[in-house]
């Protein structure tokens, strides 16, 4: 990194302000519910939900502190002054800096500074294939809030950066609960319609994208569809979120309104996650079957899961990838994987699963980690150049933030990061649905399709409008 470079974040990391004022108030009986309503508020321009591991929620608000990278150049923001500096094409590294500065500020503090943010898929292009596809749109986002909101079961802790803040927050969680229903979401037929548009086009991309992987382009390609959302009213996103979060089983869920983005989210697995001790981890999903109300018919399909040869081949060798990826920073003798093949249910489909972890070898932080496994190979392929390569042949547009991520991560070194899948993403008039399948030498058509009406059941029928 330059010198100005470096004292461009140092001048913008010590215009941040500290979180001063801590407020320690009941536990909410319902997190998703509590957090869904400082969302709705209308606290300030940005903000981001974050449900963790182990039932622990987050919301984070406040627009006047940001860092938004694009493939030349970053700018942060804090105190009513902007800082740009050039990435040299490099833009995690500058993105990585800049926190690195706000560490040296803030890390020192008991708790250090927590940051949301988001990265959208073209930054994979950057990372492992073709500069030229990246484009000209924002390719990381970042929020250091003015207030943040932890909430578990035994309390909700609420720091800011004044009282004022503070009080805004404990009142709008003493107010009532409303006890009113949640609205109809989308009637089954409409739903239906929604998913199975574009389903022909899609048969036609993983045709092509078998003949390359039976060419010896690739192993394996996730290929998606895109279901833009007919006109109509626009989707009420908190509470599409509230219901979907009800109705799913989520390893991560995320409501944001965030650089640009709107989305509501319920991922079914994590890119990484990195502890404050250089604990490195990432949890593979690869391989699908439907998943419902019938307890017969998912074990029927979980044992078909667990037997057919394409779905077992898709999976072990998304997870020898995501082995290489860990090794690549962490220290040798510490890659394992502690869990392989177990089935996960995840809203309306279920997967097999994987951890791969690992121990970040030293001068190695969380962001050489996300440089590393990002994007999540199972919403790529493999190798992962070629596979993106494929996806700019056979995919219509960029996928934004889809296949990306959504985070919240410490300047003591910790970072969250939840695959952006099973998501209703909405940016400026256009709100989409979007989702893929692994496509591999054993693909059809047929099937790879109907896989994808699966996933985009976990969230189409949940969908919530604003109402006229």
């Amino acid at each position: 990194m330059s010198n100005g470079a470096r004292n461009t974040w140092d001048a913008w990391a010590g215009s941040v302000p500290p979180l001063v004022s801590v407020g320690t108030l009941e536990p909410s009986h319902d997190a998703a519910a509590a957090v869904t309503r400082l969302a709705r508020a209308g606290l300030a321009g940005q903000y981001m939900v974050y449900e963790g591991e182990d039932g622990v929620w987050h919301f984070a608000a406040g627009s006047a502190v940001s860092l938004t990278a694009h493939a030349t150049a970053i700018t942060a923001r804090a105190n009513g002054r902007a800082w740009t500096s050039r990435t040299e094409g490099r833009p995690l590294m500058a993105f990585a800096a800049a926190l690195d500065a706000l560490s040296a500020v803030h890390g020192t503090h008991a708790q250090g500074r927590h940051f949301y943010g988001w990265a959208a898929f073209e930054l994979a292009h950057l990372l492992h294939a073709d500069h030229a596809a990246t484009g000209d749109g924002p390719l990381l986002h970042a929020l250091i809030p003015s207030v943040e909101v932890t909430l578990t079961g035994d309390e909700t802790v609420v720091r800011a950066v004044d009282e004022a803040w503070l009080r805004k927050v404990a009142d709008l969680l003493g107010e009532p609960a409303s006890r009113q229903p949640l609205p109809d979401g989308t009637p089954p037929e409409a739903a239906e319609r929604m998913i199975a548009a574009g389903a022909a086009a899609y048969g036609s991309a993983v045709a092509r994208t078998v003949q390359d992987i039976r060419a010896g382009l690739l192993e394996k390609a996730v290929v998606s569809r895109k279901v833009p959302l007919p006109p109509g009213p626009a989707v009420d996103f908190p509470t599409t979120y509230l219901a979907g979060r009800r109705s799913n089983t989520p390893a991560r869920s995320y409501l944001l309104d965030l650089g640009g983005y709107r989305a509501a989210g319920f991922s079914p697995e994590t890119v990484l996650e990195v502890d404050e001790n250089g604990r490195v981890s990432t949890q593979p999903l690869a391989g699908t079957r439907a998943y419902g109300a019938d307890r017969a018919e998912n074990d029927r399909r979980r044992a078909e899961l667990l037997t057919d040869p394409k779905e077992v081949h898709e999976h072990a060798v998304s997870v020898r990838l995501a082995w290489e990826e860990v090794a690549a920073v962490c220290r040798p003798g510490s890659v394992g994987v502690e869990e392989f093949m177990a089935v996960r249910p995840r809203g309306s489909v279920q997967h097999l699963a994987s951890r791969v972890t690992g121990r970040l070898r030293e001068g190695a932080g969380p962001w050489d980690a996300f440089a590393s496994l990002f994007p999540a190979i199972t919403a790529t392929g493999v190798s992962k150049r070629a596979a993106l390569q494929a996806l700019v042949r056979h995919e219509e547009g960029p996928r934004g933030l889809y296949g990306g991520a959504v985070f919240r991560g410490s300047t003591r070194g910790a970072l969250d990061a939840a695959l952006v899948l099973r998501t209703v993403i909405g940016q400026g008039d256009a709100t989409w649905l979007r989702a893929g399948a692994g496509v591999t030498a054993q693909s059809s058509p047929e099937r790879e399709t109907e896989e994808t009406c699966e996933k985009l059941r976990s969230v189409a029928p949940h969908l919530r409008y604003v109402a006229d």
